[in-house]
């Protein structure tokens, strides 16, 4: 069993930044891949980033590319997400996940094992 806890949410204006961080149990941390997506009121849950086991190997959403950051501190059981130049549409209730499987990286909801709570993100214009 994963727990993943995500923090550091909030309200930021557009153009702000805010870092995700997200907490994993589990001692073989680097051998999940992990993974963002978020979710906005009346959408489905999207892939936003994620990283690999440890190569340094990332994928990014189109929309977010350039602008946001996804790493991992395995000595932490942190994954984080750097959000900088942030626009209204990236207000979303953000879920970082885990894929225990193995070493591709996916982007698939349902190829995710494990899920954190969420934590809000609000974007005013």
């Amino acid at each position: 069993q994963v727990q993943l806890v995500e923090s550091g949410g909030g309200l930021v204006q557009a153009g702000g930044s805010l870092r995700l961080s997200c907490a994993a149990s589990g001692r073989i941390f680097s051998t999940y891949v992990m993974g963002w997506f978020r979710q906005a009121p009346g959408k489905e849950r999207d892939f936003v980033a994620a990283i690999g086991w440890g190569d340094g190997i990332t994928v990014y959403l189109d929309s977010v590319k350039g602008r946001f950051t996804i790493s991992r501190d395995n000595a932490k059981n942190t994954v984080y997400l750097q959000m900088n130049s942030l626009k209204p549409d990236d207000t979303a209730v953000y879920y970082c996940a885990a894929d225990v499987s193995g070493p591709r990286i996916k982007w698939r909801e349902y190829e995710y094992n494990y899920w954190g709570q969420g934590t809000q993100v609000t974007v005013s214009s």
